[in-house]
């Protein structure tokens, strides 16, 4: 580039000096015709010029090298700059990806965000469902174990012996304790508590030796409530009787045996005497 603009001022310049040169010798006159009969000195005319020319070629010389210095100046701005808009491009670029990687993160944590709310939805009704659960099973245990009510007793703990007569009616507390499903049968009071509604089933077997004017009986009650009889009476000899009956009966329902009044019960290491219940289905 430098080479061609050079190669332009050097003929402007050259056309200059013999444009000059022209001039010159045009202007100059003869050595005949010149004033006072003197003649002109050519020569050092024309060697003024080479002179100038010199001169000229160096300011322009000079004027060039700093346009040289200048323009790589230029140039390595020019560079600079663009490398830095390089960088810069590469720095956008690079941003760009960030952004759109953070943009899928985004996403990626919202769609995780929205599972983890659905699994906790799930995991609080698995729980519920759970709960529910637990409870059914331990409301089906509870009426298992309800369910299971059983129990049958004999009179006397040990020994054997009469009880009776007596001018009233006396409990009686069969204390001999053959089984006790349901712990519903108390061995220190005779009563038999219902621990859940339903239809229970009760027997009574009475024992005693005869006698001219007491028999052996033992009735059945429900909450103080005469509801049947187990009577047997002979003058000599021993006799046996038996009653029973089914009742519905509520939670906290009582149901006992009293000894008839002037009659007799008797039991012994045989159990002869007994009194034995069952829930047979509740309500």
């Amino acid at each position: 580039m430098e080479r061609t603009m050079c190669f332009p001022l050097l003929l402007l310049i050259c056309s200059l000096s013999t444009a000059q040169l022209q001039s010159d010798n045009d202007i100059v006159p003869h050595p005949a015709e010149s004033q006072g009969g003197e003649p002109t000195n050519v020569s050092e005319h024309q060697q003024t010029c080479p002179q100038d020319i010199h001169a000229v070629l160096r300011e322009m010389s000079a004027s060039l090298a700093e346009q040289r210095v200048e323009t790589r100046h230029l140039q390595r701005e020019n560079e600079a700059q663009t490398a830095k808009l390089k960088e810069l491009d590469l720095q956008k670029t690079e941003l760009e990806k960030q952004k759109t990687e953070l943009e899928k993160q985004k996403t990626e944590l919202e769609r995780v965000k929205q599972e983890l709310q659905v699994q906790a939805a799930e995991l609080i009704a698995v729980r519920a469902r759970s709960n529910v659960t637990d409870n059914q099973v331990e409301a089906l245990r509870r009426d298992a174990e309800v369910k299971r009510v059983a129990f049958s007793a004999s009179l006397l703990a040990s020994g054997s012996g009469t009880i009776g007569p007596f001018n009233t009616q006396t409990n009686l507390v069969f204390r001999f304790v053959f089984s006790n499903i349901g712990n519903a049968y108390n061995p220190n009071t005779g009563f038999f508590i219902a621990p859940v509604r339903g239809a229970y089933h009760f027997e009574v077997y009475v024992y005693g030796h005869g006698h001219p004017s007491h028999a052996s009986a033992a009735a059945l009650f429900k909450n103080g409530e005469h509801v049947c009889i187990a009577y047997e009476h002979q003058t000599s000899g021993a006799g046996t009787s038996a009653n029973g009956a089914t009742l519905l009966l509520e939670v906290g329902d009582v149901v006992f045996l009293r000894l008839w009044q002037n009659t007799r019960i008797y039991d012994d290491e045989n159990h002869p005497s007994t009194f034995s219940g069952h829930l047979l289905f509740t309500m």
